[in-house]
């Protein structure tokens, strides 16, 4: 167990840096922008934003949330994605400690967060993200992750196989698609950092909790019957959890059911 306090507030204040950047990813890969150039501008005024204006969290406070030049609101949500990850690699070193298996999932989630952000906007999961993220995460695990190559291949097998059955058989079942391909491929990215028991669990948690929160939004009339909700967030809350909590979850499942 890492004990060092600097320690914990540099991984703090990297993951807010980079958090800044997954901003930048969930703003442009949609639009089929570079993520690299040029760099960050005001989406009001189009002006560049200075250095000293881009500092994660702090900028946002000293701003009262405005741009400098032209005082247009900034969204909330770029500081929340800021700290969310920041947050999000704390909890991954204090669970896993300064290893290098540490480091994958830290990236591991960045990506979750950006595939979340990307999802609840346009309804899509950029391959840009899930199929190269398959390819790392095998590579992860054979390498530096404690699943094992196996149980990767297995995670990808799996979690692909099984959404894209369900995808199959939706519109004879229910009239409609019901799963995207980008879910299907997110899934399988999934197994591959996760391993085959741990991406049955994340679509478990993300079946259910998608349940209830549609059910939800129907009865109190926030959404229609008929209307889509993005999957992706879902998974990728299900993936979280599973992340730090695996053991503990099957451990309750296997003692249920048995």
């Amino acid at each position: 167990m890492v004990t060092s306090p600097w320690l914990y507030v540099s991984v703090f204040a990297i993951g807010t840096i980079i958090g800044s950047f997954l901003n930048v990813c969930i703003y442009r890969l949609p639009k089929g922008q570079s993520i690299i150039r040029p760099g960050s501008t005001c989406p009001a005024c189009s002006r560049p934003i200075p250095w000293f204006d881009n500092i994660p969290l702090v900028s946002f406070l000293l701003l009262g949330g405005r741009c400098r030049q032209c005082h247009f609101p900034i969204s909330l949500r770029y500081p929340l994605v800021e700290l969310i990850n920041g947050v999000g690699y704390l909890a991954i070193l204090w669970q896993f400690g300064w290893t290098g298996a540490s480091v994958v999932y830290a990236g591991f989630f960045s990506a979750l967060v950006v595939i979340t952000w990307i999802d609840f906007d346009h309804q899509i999961i950029p391959d840009v993200i899930s199929l190269p993220g398959i390819l790392l995460g095998l590579l992860a695990a054979a390498t530096l992750l404690p699943i094992g190559f196996l149980s990767s291949v297995a995670g990808v097998v799996l979690g692909g196989g099984v959404l894209w059955a369900l995808a199959a058989v939706s519109p004879y079942l229910f009239g409609k698609e019901g799963l995207g391909g980008g879910d299907i491929k997110f899934l399988a990215m999934i197994g591959a950092f996760l391993g085959w028991q741990q991406a049955f669990l994340t679509l478990m948690i993300a079946s259910v909790v998608g349940a209830l929160v549609g059910v939800s939004l129907i009865l109190f009339k926030v959404m229609k019957r008929k209307q889509y909700i993005p999957f992706g967030p879902f998974l990728a809350l299900g993936a979280v959890l599973t992340l730090f909590f695996h053991s503990n979850l099957l451990g309750w499942y296997f003692r249920a059911i048995w």
